[in-house]
């Protein structure tokens, strides 16, 4: 049997997934910068490539930590559509893999407090992904404006996602006590909002 052609919704739901994918690593890059090559490097080519394959994981490391909740968020929203879950039944099934992550964690890195912020934060995410879904056209720009219809309304959401991101890194940081992490946080929350304002004044036509 050939493969089936993909469904409208998982069309829908991989180009929302891709440009979630494409925020996170902007803002990789804006809070992770690349550094000058030193001469050491130069001299010795499998410093460089160590020193590069270090710089390489810690990049990727931090785009998938940033789209955890966005891709959790996501997948449980397609859920919800295509097997037809209530809210609370999708939002149990995040709760059981978080559980799963914050029972296997022995480090003491992920903690109760973090996973109920990510909670607060993955239930705003899965009305807004919904909207997004159930709105017409495929493309995100179009899926954008259906859903929201003016800036206004889609910056209202944004200012909401905002503070709830903030309440995780808080948690965050509370947890994990980390030198620097306060200039991590506000490097992440400059970009996300210069890279979602830019977006959203593309989409909506502002300025142009």
């Amino acid at each position: 049997m050939g493969k089936l052609l993909p469904t409208v919704l998982d069309t829908k739901y991989e180009n929302l997934l891709r440009e979630e994918r494409s925020l996170a690593k902007a803002v990789t890059s804006a809070v992770i910068k690349s550094r000058p090559v030193t001469v050491w490097e130069i001299m010795i080519p499998i410093l460089f490539l160590l020193n590069f394959l270090q710089f390489k994981r810690a990049r990727e490391t931090f785009s998938l930590n940033f789209l955890f909740t966005k891709k959790l968020a996501l997948e449980a929203t397609r859920d919800m559509i295509k097997d037809g879950l209530s809210k609370e039944e999708a939002m149990g099934r995040i709760k059981d893999k978080t559980r799963d992550i914050l029972a296997a964690d022995k480090k003491g890195i992920y903690s109760q407090k973090i996973r109920q912020k990510q909670m607060q934060e993955m239930d705003l995410l899965i009305d807004h992904y919904r909207r997004l879904l159930e709105a017409e056209g495929k493309d995100y720009a179009s899926m954008m404006k259906n859903a929201y219809q003016t800036s206004e309304k889609y910056t209202t959401f944004l200012r909401q996602l905002r503070k709830a991101e903030t309440e995780v890194y808080r948690a965050s940081h509370q947890t994990l006590r980390t030198a620097g992490a306060s200039e991590v946080i506000f490097k992440m929350e400059q970009a996300t909002e210069r890279i979602r304002r830019a977006q959203t004044d593309k989409i909506f036509g502002i300025g142009s």
